[in-house]
């Protein structure tokens, strides 16, 4: 069972300020962009007071660490040093027995007010002027964000939520008052200010005792002291388990672009191992094709073994062109067979790596070692490394639709889409109107865009051939053995209105045709 930081905490720690009121201003800091650090000094004491608005962990209490400074102080940070610091802290108090706690302070800049909010996701920190305006906050929250919206100049006004009795509650403290049959140790608590912290180690801190609700607990001096203990842990583990969860998707990712390239090595390989065939089927052209006649699809031969092959032709070229093809082919697939050989061994050597540091990662409990492992990641360029903010269009290209690029033949390249809405995407605004466009005809495959730089006429029959390979590869037809991919222009190509994503229709297509 979780116990929050309810109402009935804020109590506790507005009884442990009362020493301090009256006491100097000594220092303000901002650790994190959702926590502010006071320095105060009272009765020959120094003590800091954390306040949080996280919407997970907010907070208020004080601390025996210093906490560390951003490089840069925010905003809110400069502004309550230019503020308060040096001045008297003049009251701290509980809002209507709600999570609100204000500190008061006067300085040489007048009265001033912060006001902090801790209430979940809707936590706040805000410094107001001494006629109640906003001066600076943590988080502003704009007029279509919120009915109650935080601008500088407005004047603030309490949440909606806050309720008017000033009776301190929460439904944890209701939950135990139950437990326990009776509420005096509250009411006692409240009256006198005087409180019997403890801390359930895994589960929170609280001004009294919860074991009537079958926790564990140890007894602690204050409850600022069993706060900072509890949220020490916490937020460590918090950070551990967005880490451990930031660094597992990264890797997954990794590992899923890994089996990407060993799959296309694969096919690269077999399609090598087929050289031998294609070398025949070449000599089988040249032997048959001159008594077999222009524009058929498919020459029938005898071959070496004296068994029947049939050989497929592009009916646009002659016998020759159609044999000079095949040659081609299998020079190529010889050519990459050693190529391919080595790198899908690499391949699959630094996918086994990256399993091997998932599985180190998932079993690792600290965020120390978290911490070690995601250095080792680093070190080997597994993860991503995130960019400024101007540079987000670059760090996620095509506004993060997964469109795939890869380099063919003569220097050119083509983009396909690995959904239908990424198909979308890249037809309708990716590709230039002179950019050549593939689809297997009447069938489901990925639009393929061969970028052309306004010159269509220098993309050669090669690089055409090899887009069309890519269209039948991404496509339910890829084990089909010889399928016809259609190519057009990108101006020719549109989509109906209200059709389904990936839909296109197009016109002054060509025609080619693909072993698959």
């Amino acid at each position: 069972m979780r116990i929050p930081f309810d109402a009935f905490t804020l109590a506790a720690v507005v009884a442990e300020l009362q020493p301090y009121v009256g006491g100097r201003v000594q220092g303000v800091r901002q650790p994190t962009e959702t926590e502010v650090a006071i320095g105060l000094y009272a009765g020959g004491k120094e003590a800091m007071l954390l306040v949080s608005c996280h919407p997970v962990f907010a907070r208020a209490h004080f601390v025996t660490r210093r906490p560390a400074n951003q490089p840069q102080p925010p905003v809110f940070c400069a502004t309550l040093r230019a503020r308060i610091d040096g001045g008297t802290l003049v009251s701290a108090k509980q809002i209507k027995g709600d999570r609100i706690l204000t500190l008061d302070f006067e300085s040489e800049r007048g009265p001033h007010r912060l006001v902090v909010e801790l209430m979940g996701k809707h936590s706040n920190a805000m410094l107001l002027d001494g006629g109640g305006a906003v001066v600076s906050a943590a988080k502003w929250v704009g007029k279509s964000k919120s009915s109650r919206p935080i601008q500088p100049g407005a004047r603030y006004e309490l949440p909606p939520v806050v309720g008017g009795s000033g009776q301190v509650s929460s439904p944890f403290l209701r939950k135990l008052v139950e437990a326990m049959g009776t509420d005096q140790p509250v009411r006692a608590a409240l009256a006198s200010g005087k409180y019997q912290p403890i801390l359930s180690v895994g589960n929170g801190a609280y001004p009294i005792s919860v074991q009537a609700l079958g926790l564990d607990e140890i007894s602690r001096s204050s409850i600022s002291i069993a706060l900072e203990q509890h949220y020490d842990r916490e937020t460590v583990e918090q950070e551990a388990q967005a880490l451990r969860a930031s660094l597992l998707g990264q890797l997954g990712r990794v590992v899923l672009a890994r089996e990407a390239a060993i799959s296309d090595l694969a096919q690269a390989r077999e399609a090598g191992e087929r050289a031998g065939k294609l070398q025949r089927w070449g000599e089988l052209i040249l032997a048959y094709g001159p008594a077999a006649g222009e524009g058929i699809r498919e020459l029938t031969a005898w071959d070496y073994d004296g068994t029947e092959a049939r050989v497929p032709l592009d009916p646009e070229l002659d016998f020759k062109a159609n044999a000079a093809a095949y040659f081609d082919r299998a020079k190529r697939a010889k050519a990459r067979m050693g190529q391919v050989g080595e790198q899908k061994e690499r391949l699959e050597a630094d996918r086994a790596a990256v399993l091997n540091l998932i599985e180190r990662i998932t079993a690792e409990p600290k965020l120390i070692g978290l911490r070690d492992l995601q250095e080792e990641a680093r070190s080997r360029r597994w993860l991503h490394t995130q960019g400024a903010s101007a540079k987000a269009k670059e760090d996620r290209p095509y506004e993060g639709h997964r469109i795939r690029e890869l380099l063919g033949p003569s220097g050119f390249s083509a983009l396909y889409g690995e959904n239908a809405e990424s198909n979308d995407y890249l037809t309708l605004r990716v590709a230039k109107p002179n950019d050549y466009w593939l689809h297997i005809r009447g069938a489901a495959s990925a639009h393929v865009v061969v970028p052309t730089h306004n010159h269509p006429e220098k993309v050669s029959r090669e690089v055409l051939m090899w887009a069309a390979q890519i269209a039948v590869s991404h496509s339910p037809s890829k084990h089909a053995g010889f399928v016809a991919v259609d190519y057009t222009l990108k101006k020719y190509v549109r989509k109906p209105k209200g059709a389904p994503k990936g839909t296109a229709l197009y016109t002054h297509e060509k025609t080619l045709h693909v072993e698959s």
